[in-house]
Formats: structure tokens, C-alpha cells, sequence
């Protein structure tokens, strides 16, 4: 069966997602060298995006163990100091990425929560968002679902925390108010993060993309079986 048809809205907001992506890409270049106007405020910003994007490009190449602060900061061309004027750590530094990643992440799909439609239409939206936004940053994207595992205990705790948030997300989605349903709903979030995982270790943009319809009928068939 296919899928309900792509909104204005969703194409916005995926939109949106790629363009804040592309100009995260663009804060995070190197300041020009000798005087120049910018505030330090902007300097700042500017070298904390560089440092995040390094860290992102660094750790989705080597991994996380395998990424000193020393690699970060030499691709970030700052010093140690300015590194360690914004994080307490490399953890922190992921942790930081993390919750940067997210924050965009949930005002585009908040955007595609808000619009009209049957619960499996809202989760088709929301589920090309996503998709949308992993496949336009693929390093960060391999950052937050691979590289996390070996992030440590406080890292850990938090995607335990983030796991829950999105799943209540489902429930809210669905409507569902039994156990049953809700475990329906802990099934799909399972399925889409261990698919969207292999897709983004084997570098598959394509089939990245691809899964938004056999999720969306999985979606379907698991509100079927609860109502």
C-alpha cells in the first residue's frame, strides 16, 4: 500500500531542516585572519561550531575512542584552551552535539506534529522528517547512532532519556491508551531505530530514504492489530 502524499508542510520543514543544516556548515568555516568586525559573541559561536562539526567529521571517521581532543582541535583550528573554554571534555563535547542535533531535529518534526490528518498520516510526516534529516548530515547522524554506544554512562543515560521522550511522542501520534498499545508503539520505535542504525553504518543514503514507506505500512499494521 503506499503512503499517504507528501504536505506542503513536510517539505517545508524538511526544507528547513537541510537549510539549517547547510548553514550550521557554514558558521563552522575558519574566521578570517587579522582584524575583523565580529563580535565576541560571534567569534565564539563560530568556534564552538567548528569544534562540534569537527568532532562530528573526526569521530564519524575514527570513532569515539579513537578521537583525542587533539584531533578535534586541529580540525577545528582552535587551541586547546578555547576547547576547554567551552567543554569540560570530549563527553561533554559530544553531549553538546547531541543536544544541538536534537534541538533541530524537534522543532521540524514539532512542525510536522502540528498539522491536521489521521494518526498514520502524522507519523508519515513525522518519519520523512527524520529521515530527511539524517540523510542531509550522514557524519552527525552516524555520531548519534553508532558512535553513542561507546560515549560512556552519562551519554548513555541521556539516549535512554531521549528514547522515552520519542516514545511518548509515538503514544501521542497514535492516540493509544492501553499497555498494549503503547508496547505497539516501544515495537515500531525498536524497529526504526535499529533499521535506520544499519542504514547509516552501511553508508546507504538511498536506502535511508527508502524506508519511510515499509515504516509508515508497519506503522499501519501495528494500529490495526491494537484498535
Amino acid at each position: 500500500m503506499s503512503r499517504p502524499s507528501t504536505s506542503k508542510a513536510t517539505r517545508t520543514a524538511a526544507t528547513k531542516t537541510a537549510t539549517e543544516a547547510a548553514t550550521k556548515t557554514a558558521a563552522a568555516k575558519a574566521l578570517p585572519r587579522g582584524r575583523h568586525k565580529l563580535s565576541r559573541e560571534e567569534v565564539v559561536g563560530s568556534q564552538r561550531e567548528r569544534m562540534l562539526r569537527a568532532m562530528a567529521e573526526a569521530m564519524a571517521e575514527r570513532g569515539y575512542v579513537a578521537t583525542p581532543v587533539a584531533e578535534i582541535i586541529r580540525r577545528a583550528g582552535v587551541s586547546r584552551e578555547t576547547f576547554y573554554q567551552q567543554f569540560a571534555s570530549k563527553q561533554d563535547c559530544f553531549l553538546a552535539g547531541l543536544e544541538q542535533a536534537l534541538d533541530g531535529l524537534r522543532g521540524a518534526m514539532g512542525t510536522a506534529l502540528a498539522g491536521e490528518g489521521e494518526p498514520v498520516e502524522r507519523f508519515d510526516r513525522l518519519i520523512g522528517i527524520y529521515l530527511d534529516a539524517l540523510a542531509s548530515d550522514p557524519a552527525t547522524a552516524r555520531l548519534f547512532l553508532i558512535e553513542i554506544y561507546a560515549a560512556g554512562p552519562d551519554v548513555a543515560r541521556r539516549r535512554a532519556e531521549l528514547q522515552q521522550q520519542f516514545l511518548d511522542g509515538l503514544v501521542a501520534v497514535f492516540g493509544v491508551s492501553t499497555e498494549r498499545g503503547r508496547f505497539a508503539c516501544q515495537a515500531l520505535l525498536a524497529a526504526v531505530v535499529a533499521l535506520v542504525t544499519n542504514a547509516i553504518a552501511a553508508g546507504d543514503i538511498d536506502g535511508l530514504r527508502a524506508l519511510r514507506e515499509p515504516l509508515v505500512d508497519l506503522a499501519r499494521a501495528g494500529l490495526n492489530a491494537v484498535s
